[in-house]
């Protein structure tokens, strides 16, 4: 299986994914150094040289292949193959530039010998242990919901692959046609489970996580008008085949079980991209949170001692795939709602206690939620969570609100530099916000979130949206 669909779930997983990219230079390296070490040789200045260049080279050619679809780990020919092609495609090249530059002579025939056969034999064995992992981790993750718009030869040969590798980790539950069974010849495990009209309020109903769009292409209308109806939900959807559409969400190309497939709504955190973030956000928490510690608990004290109720305010909101947390901050009102109707903060506010309005004009009441950051139920950047009863208000209101879910919530994040922070009285307000949300999603990088935190920091001393 390669990126698209299952290596988002969860840190372990992503870092095994990284291990794809990571594994390579670093075995070709340590293979080199223990070629020497048999014959005695020092690893010197040539060797180093060497080792070098090879795990360049390694980096840019050669992956290990961990995709989940087979079951048989290293004993499939074509995962033995690619990795031997690979290699030896790396010592052609090597050759070559010690035949241009006059350098072969500098290193031990007995040494090159040996390291040109432990080297891919240590690359089979990291390759059938990163997949082992993989598909361990899948089955501690558990299975994910799928469902099929379009009944077709290409569907019907998805659901059947994705049922003989279940390894995957994906169940097909049935197909959405709005033609009828028997016109269809429906057969087997296929089952129909309602017309296209029907698909979103099923996948809401139903818990469905992932939606494969196999609808042929000159149907482009009837693809765009299901993206519409599914912008209420948090679900992976991909198309099968390819096509390119406007609006999409993180879309790149992979395969299913050798089936090509687009994504065209999906987490930007897949891979090692995932790892890059996740590792991120604990370094700089870790460095924030420590330091300011003592600060924090006598916030805490503060706020116990000048009003009645609890110090640190929890509330219920959304967040990754639409999942419910609990996100904590340092209490500011004298109430702490948090049921079917919750009331936004307004200027002047009578519920807001004077500690708590120090608090808020200094965004300090957020600093708790360093910690829902080191739980991973948020991130230092991305689209700030609301109130359970807000989400269930806007995501009726604004088309595609729910599609800021696809990340984990944010401390701070692109609409709040830009502005759209503190009360939202209009529903032009809050579609400005989820428009920054959107935004973010599609133009992920860690330079951006490394520039929104920076304004972020700027902003907390001129901020007249803090109240």
């Amino acid at each position: 299986m390669q990126e698209p669909i299952v290596v988002r779930q969860g840190l372990w997983v992503a870092l095994l994914a990284a291990g794809q990219f990571i594994a390579p230079p670093l075995l070709v390296v340590a293979s080199l150094y223990l070629s020497g070490l048999v014959y005695g040789l020092p690893f010197d200045s040539q060797y180093l040289s060497l080792a070098l260049v090879a795990g360049a080279l390694s980096l840019v050619i050669q992956r290990l292949p961990a995709e989940l679809a087979s079951q048989s780990g290293t004993r499939d020919p074509g995962v033995v193959l690619g990795v031997l092609s690979g290699w030896a495609a790396l010592v052609v090249m090597l050759l070559l530039i010690g035949y241009v530059t006059k350098t072969s002579s500098l290193f031990s025939r007995r040494v090159m010998l040996t390291w040109f056969v432990l080297t891919p034999l240590l690359l089979l064995g990291a390759t059938a242990v990163l997949r082992w992992g993989l598909g361990r981790f899948m089955a501690i993750q558990g299975t994910r919901k799928a469902v099929v718009a379009g009944y077709n030869d290409v569907s019907q040969q998805l659901a059947q692959r994705l049922r003989e590798h279940s390894r995957l980790g994906i169940r097909v539950v049935g197909f959405f046609d709005d033609r009828s069974p028997e016109r269809l010849a429906m057969h087997g495990a296929n089952r129909l489970l309602g017309g296209l009209t029907d698909l979103a309020s099923y996948a809401k109903a139903n818990g469905i996580q992932v939606i494969f769009v196999a609808l042929p292409i000159r149907h482009v209308q009837r693809v765009l008008d299901l993206l519409d109806d599914l912008k209420d939900t948090t679900v992976s959807i991909y198309y099968v085949p390819d096509i390119f559409l406007s609006d999409l969400i993180q879309s790149r190309s992979g395969e299913v079980a050798g089936i090509p497939v687009i994504s065209m709504c999906e987490t930007p955190f897949f891979g090692y991209l995932g790892v890059i973030k996740r590792v991120t956000d604990v370094v700089l928490t870790l460095a924030v949170l420590v330091p300011l510690f003592p600060v924090l608990a006598l916030v805490a004290l503060l706020v116990k001692i000048s009003s009645p109720g609890p110090a640190i305010f929890r509330q219920r909101r959304y967040g990754l795939d639409g999942q419910e947390i609990t996100v904590y901050k340092f209490r500011t009102m004298t109430v702490t709602e948090d049921g079917d109707r919750v009331v936004q903060a307004t200027v002047g506010d009578r519920r807001i206690t004077p500690i708590g309005a120090v608090l808020r004009r200094y965004s300090i009441d957020e600093l708790p939620q360093l910690i829902n950051v080191l739980q991973g139920r948020m991130s230092l950047v991305g689209p700030r969570p609301h109130a359970v009863a807000h989400n269930e208000q806007y995501r009726k209101l604004i088309k595609g609100y729910m599609v800021r879910h696809k990340v984990l919530p944010g401390i701070t994040g692109l609409a709040q530099v830009n502005g759209c922070r503190g009360e939202t009285s209009k529903i032009e307000e809050m579609q400005a916000r989820v428009e920054y949300d959107l935004q973010y999603l599609r133009q992920w990088s860690l330079a951006l979130d490394v520039r929104i935190l920076i304004k972020t920091a700027l902003m907390l001393w001129g901020d007249k949206k803090a109240y």
